[in-house]
């Protein structure tokens, strides 16, 4: 600082105590550093790369023989395999990072490849929803087992115009194996054979795009729908029905083991379905609601005001 305010560099070394040659050596290496690597761009780059018997190879020619493998064969390789390339010929130990620097500054690149979805995604629509079995939501919470530090996975399954739980999955795991298994559970016990089968509602999460759930909603004629990023209130049944979980049972309760945990969902969800009253349900369980439903139905003598979903 002094020596910035126009004070002699020796003067204010000497009052300092400090070695000219240590000042001078810092500001020669604070030039360097600052020449190589723009300020507030992380360390220097060091310009070379070490073979596996510690030799110095300088990143020019780690360039030419990038450009001699891009020119033969292997010019179907990207960045990647041609590091592990240079490793096979010369012994070369070449990071992934600075292989992608080194071809992004020779302009070799590969192009990057584009995403093909199987199953391309179809937007929710607004539906008038008049009875059970026309639209199910699907989603996903987590829980946690406090004696054994880990989380566990909750994939439930509602019935929109019931409320009704028609299926859940609890475990360590939650796969798209497990939702196509959780569905095709559901859909048995709660689809007749020659009904319609109801609309699938979920987010993006990995097993909901998956080819395989994809691939069983597509076979079994079922349309599939999935909300846009950041838009739950157009799954708001099962959001919903997940937050009164984390209420009532994940907020009051720990769990020393995994039995625990699942053993508490489980007699959740028996109890939210047969005995928990719902206000929007005139004041009766899910299931309860389901059958007086259903029992109108037979009578020909069912009205009910129609439920306009999102």
């Amino acid at each position: 600082m002094f020596i910035r305010q126009g004070n002699a560099a020796a003067f204010v070394l000497r009052i300092m105590g400090l070695a000219p040659s240590t000042y001078y050596d810092r500001k020669k290496r604070k030039s360097q550093v600052s020449q190589a690597v723009p300020k507030g761009r992380g360390r220097p780059v060091p310009g070379y790369s070490l073979t596996e018997s510690g030799e110095k190879i300088c990143d020019e020619q780690i360039q030419e023989w990038l450009l001699e493998l891009v020119a033969g064969e292997e010019h179907v390789y990207g960045y990647k395999l041609l590091a592990k390339c240079l490793g096979n010929q010369y012994g070369l130990t070449l990071n992934h990072k600075k292989s992608y620097r080194l071809c992004q500054a020779l302009e070799i690149l590969q192009p990057k490849r584009q995403k093909r979805s199987k199953h391309p995604r179809r937007l929710p629509e607004n539906r008038l929803i008049t009875g059970p079995g026309q639209l199910w939501q699907m989603d996903i919470k987590y829980g946690y087992v406090a004696g054994r530090d880990r989380h566990f996975f909750v994939l439930s399954i509602i019935d929109v115009f019931t409320r009704v739980i028609v299926g859940y999955h609890r475990g360590s795991t939650c796969e798209a194996k497990h939702a196509c298994q959780t569905l095709a559970r559901a859909l048995e016990q709660h689809i007749a054979p020659d009904s319609d089968r109801p609309v699938i509602r979920t987010d993006n999460g990995p097993q909901f795009v998956s080819h395989l759930f994809g691939d069983m909603c597509e076979g079994w004629t079922m349309i599939h729908e999935r909300i846009p990023p950041k838009t739950p209130d157009l799954n708001a049944f099962i959001e919903s029905f997940h937050s009164n979980l984390e209420r009532d049972l994940f907020g009051k309760e720990e769990y020393a083991t995994f039995e625990d945990a699942y053993g508490a969902v489980d007699r959740y969800m028996d109890f939210y379905n047969n005995r928990r009253m719902h206000t929007r349900l005139r004041n009766m369980p899910p299931v309860r609601f389901s059958e007086w439903v259903m029992s109108l139905e037979e009578r020909s003598a069912f009205f009910w005001p129609r439920k306009k979903v999102k």
